[in-house]
């Protein structure tokens, strides 16, 4: 089974979201957060959270990138209970057992979406609203193979 991780490739990340997602972390749509906003909503940090993060289910921060990788059913399910916590927590779901088929289903999604995909394939999420409520998009890029050109070697030739 597959899901996807938060990957940085610089400090973009840190600086256009209020609550950067951590390095490494599992991550899902997390479209949910956005269900009741209007264009009003959509200024300054919370804007770009809505265009294209995708939400760390360990922080509840956002990142920009994400790398499909393999994911244990442990994980998972440990994943669906920290995120059935969080609707308690956040979003006043009235307990961890009703919120937990919730959170399974959310985790079910990205699953489905990383399922095709090769590891170390990045996806990216773009979101809009429309008259029926918030519209997602995802893009993928598809791992590539790094060839010897791609990397630079450092020394001095005077000692070899």
């Amino acid at each position: 089974m597959k899901l996807a991780r938060a990957i940085h490739f610089d400090e973009s990340d840190m600086r256009v979201y209020a609550s950067p997602a951590r390095t490494g972390e599992w991550c899902i749509s997390g479209g949910f957060e956005f269900s009741n906003w209007s264009e009003a909503d959509l200024t300054g940090k919370p804007r770009q959270a809505f265009a294209n993060g995708w939400l760390g289910v360990e922080t509840f921060g956002r990142v920009t990138f994400v790398a499909v990788t393999q994911i244990e059913d442990d994980e998972r399910a440990a994943l669906a209970q920290a995120l059935a916590q969080h609707f308690v927590d956040i979003y006043g779901a009235p307990d961890v057992n009703t919120a937990l088929p919730v959170a399974e289903a959310e985790l079910a999604h990205m699953c489905e979406l990383c399922e095709d995909h090769a590891p170390n394939t990045l996806l990216t999420v773009a979101r809009e609203l429309t008259e029926a409520g918030v519209r997602e998009s995802f893009r993928v890029i598809e791992a590539q193979e790094a060839g010897l050109e791609q990397f630079a070697i450092h020394g001095d030739l005077d000692d070899i």
